[in-house]
């Protein structure tokens, strides 16, 4: 008989198994771009996040050595993440590196860029960033491909608020209708005084 032993963390409870990693790359193609893809983290946690990425890249893409990121989007950068069978190596560059892009070293592979959604980026806009960013030959950096979704996003917002707000103007004219009895208030002619009503003029008969 044998007895299978969990790893627990720091507080004694079992680490919550990672999910797969979100991630797109663009196909290999001949016109390069300024992204290689695009990864949407489920937290801004960089140690559990960076093992589910270099789980998902070992093994199709190669082995991750290396990673460096602008720490605006993260509360803790730490210099080392040890993940399946190696360790990553992990750097910082506050001024030299868009704060949304993420870079991905491989000793046989090279080097991945890779826009990074933030977690609380809503599905369908994460899902427009991750086909944009793996499109190939693209030249936006990726912090212009968040402020043009930003952007994007603020437009279609507003138009929202236009067409409600001319629903509920409309409704409210519906609403004078049904109150007032007609499209608005009747406004009566005052009657004409007696003295000024001129009798009909008198005809003869023949």
């Amino acid at each position: 008989m044998t007895a299978t032993i969990a790893r627990t963390n720091a507080a004694g409870r079992r680490p919550a198994p990672s999910l797969p990693a979100r991630l797109s790359l663009a196909p290999k193609s001949p016109v390069p771009g300024l992204l290689d893809g695009a990864w949407w983290p489920r937290s801004r946690d960089l140690s559990d996040e960076l093992r589910a990425l270099t789980g998902a890249l070992d093994g199709p893409w190669g082995r991750v050595t290396r990673v460096t990121v602008n720490p605006a989007h993260w509360p803790v950068v730490p210099h080392k993440v040890p993940v399946t069978g190696h360790t990553v190596h992990v750097g910082w560059f506050a001024d030299e590196q868009d704060p949304h892009k993420l870079i991905l070293l491989s000793y046989t592979r090279g080097r991945l860029d890779l826009l990074v959604i933030p977690p609380e980026t809503d599905p369908a806009m994460a899902v427009r960033l991750m086909s944009a960013a793996a499109t190939p030959g693209g030249l936006l950096t990726a912090s212009r491909m968040m402020a043009g979704e930003e952007s994007t996003r603020g437009a279609a917002e507003a138009r929202g608020r236009e067409k409600t707000r001319g629903r509920e103007e409309t409704r409210g004219r519906e609403e004078d209708w049904d109150t007032d009895g007609g499209a608005g208030p009747v406004t009566r002619q005052p009657a004409s005084p007696l003295g000024s009503v001129r009798p009909a003029p008198h005809v003869p008969r023949r």
